[in-house]
């Protein structure tokens, strides 16, 4: 069945866990979408994973329709969510509702996210109104390291705690259908959880949220030289995929691949009318 807003709603308020993987490209979709993940979202994550950018802020419009557009060629029941990128919606509601739509239109996206509390509250309702489901993020903003001085986990203090929850009522009340929570204490997340009618998505969030995000190459073990707290390494592809490169160079430099098997055939005669 398709998931849709209204299927990972009904997921919230029966109690069931909603599954979400990041993707950037056609084939990865498709093994997702085959494995019965309920959401994709093609991150602004591909700046760093894709584009072998230091962080996500560079990554453009341009960049995020491109691989949304795979993606979305690449799934049949999965829904997709595309990250807006840095700058695209902080500029103004106009630019908001208008990048909103191109992700839809040109990207194919089933739903939009964007990173932000409170202040960007008006520019979810304008979205909303303009018929793009929102995804909110909160907690951990990555387009927001600056500002918080790199990554750190967010919500510890008091005030810091009553601020997320405080923002998480905003953009439920101004139409969000669902909100990812970053690096936020698992206990605070929980809270958040139970408050919204809306499902929340953890990423180093704890248990106690409605759904969990990972990107793919993290729990595939696809890069060994960082590993955050909150991912768990669900296969080591990243060390089968090198040996299999190693394999195939061996193979080649000795000549065993290709063998007879994978080669086409043809009549020695036609050959020999060749010399």
């Amino acid at each position: 069945m398709k998931n849709t807003v209204i299927t990972i709603q009904q997921a919230k308020e029966r109690g069931e866990k909603i599954t979400m993987l990041t993707a950037y490209d056609y084939s990865m979709a498709k093994l997702i979408d085959q494995a019965g993940v309920n959401m994709i979202l093609v991150g602004d994550s591909l700046g760093m994973v894709m584009l072998g950018y230091e962080d996500t802020l560079s990554v453009t419009m341009e960049d995020m329709i491109h691989h949304t557009r795979a993606v979305a060629r690449g799934v049949k029941d999965t829904m997709v969510v595309a990250d807006m990128p840095f700058m695209s919606y902080q500029t103004s509601v106009y630019d908001a509702v208008c990048n909103a739509g191109r992700l839809m239109k040109e990207g194919r996206a089933n739903a939009v996210k964007l990173e932000g509390g409170r202040e960007f509250a008006e520019h979810i309702r304008a979205i909303t109104a303009a018929s793009v489901p929102v995804v909110a993020h909160l907690g951990l903003t990555p387009q927001s390291l600056n500002a918080f001085g790199g990554f750190k986990v967010q919500g510890k203090t008091e005030e810091a705690a009553r601020k997320l929850l405080e923002d998480a009522r905003a953009v439920e009340a101004a139409g969000a259908v669902a909100a990812v929570l970053e690096c936020v204490p698992a206990k605070l997340a929980k809270v958040v959880t139970e408050q919204l009618h809306i499902p929340t998505i953890g990423i180093g969030a704890g248990a106690g949220c409605d759904g969990q995000v990972l990107v793919y190459q993290d729990m595939l073990a696809m890069f060994g030289d960082f590993k955050p707290k909150f991912v768990k390494q669900f296969g080591e592809i990243g060390t089968m995929m090198k040996e299999a490169f190693q394999r195939y160079i061996e193979e080649v430099k000795s000549g065993v691949f290709p063998a007879e098997e994978h080669t086409f055939k043809i009549d020695d005669e036609i050959i020999e009318k060749l010399y």
